[in-house]
């Protein structure tokens, strides 16, 4: 059973553009305020620079019409518009087809610094940008191309490492541990919690990953590290390597979450527990 949300998906005009009120543009400002005051230092340098080529607008909620030329002449990729709630299936799709699935709706002020779902901001501003990076945008492309065609079980376990990675992703960049995961990038705390004392970090391991549960409700108590995004694209460039990863995991059963399991929301990638089957 999917969790029941407020707020709906902005619907194009006849040429492709969304109509955003004066207070989800001022609520975009702030947020993008916020997250380019903190991000300097923290965010890897492959991020940043990145946002900056992209240039996304500051004071206003940007069209996904804009974004897609910009992204079409650098990597290829595109942004699809989608309800908040898409199947494995369709997800994955789309990725295996160079187009990132993403919600339109902007969050309100009370959910200014939290936000459970995705929301533009989270997809524009988090995800966006990595996707000017070619060897970032090859990683998400196999990765979406091999679970596609993976079974039902099988991408449960690869929502995992999309989790831990496009989403809650870390990096050792030189002698410093950064943020890239989009999730982290577009949150006005995780963004500071990730590379505190509090949550443990491990270096990323495909067997480890596929054993390790996570909540979208609550700051990540694990994160993994990568060293680099071409270890992100190695990762997946062996479909028969990823497959025996997920049958070790499967055979050695899941880790204890560190978390409470009682009542976990389901997860549709980002709105589902990714439980083990």
């Amino acid at each position: 059973m999917h969790n029941q949300t407020e707020y709906v998906s902005k619907v194009p005009d006849k040429d492709g553009y969304r109509t955003y009120s004066d207070t989800e543009h001022q609520i975009w400002a702030k947020l993008y305020a916020v997250q380019e005051k903190s991000l300097p230092g923290i965010a890897c340098p492959e991020y940043m620079s990145a946002l900056e080529e992209i240039g996304l607008p500051r004071n206003s909620v940007p069209q996904l019409k804009n974004i897609n030329e910009i992204l079409k002449k650098k990597t290829g990729w595109g942004i699809e518009g989608v309800p908040a709630l898409i199947s494995f299936e369709r997800f994955f799709g789309l990725l295996a087809e160079k187009k990132f699935p993403a919600a339109t709706f902007i969050r309100t002020s009370d959910d200014f610094e939290y936000l459970q779902e995705p929301d533009i901001f989270h997809e524009i501003f988090g995800h966006c940008p990595l996707l000017m990076n070619e060897v970032y945008t090859d990683f998400m492309q196999k990765f979406g191309e091999l679970a596609a065609s993976a079974s039902a079980e099988d991408q449960i376990m690869l929502a995992r490492l999309y989790w831990f990675t496009v989403e809650f992703g870390l990096i050792q960049s030189n002698k410093d541990l950064q943020i890239y995961g989009a999730g982290i990038v577009s949150s006005v705390n995780e963004s500071k919690y990730a590379l505190s004392n509090k949550p443990q970090r491990y270096k990323l391991d495909l067997v480890e990953v596929f054993r390790t549960l996570y909540r979208i409700d609550i700051m990540q108590p694990i994160y993994f590290v990568i060293s680099s995004f071409e270890q992100l694209f190695n990762l997946v460039d062996s479909p028969k390597a990823v497959f025996e990863s997920i049958a070790e995991a499967r055979s050695l059963g899941p880790h204890k979450p560190l978390f409470a399991v009682d009542d976990l929301p389901e997860d549709d990638l980002r709105k589902k527990i990714a439980s083990q089957s």
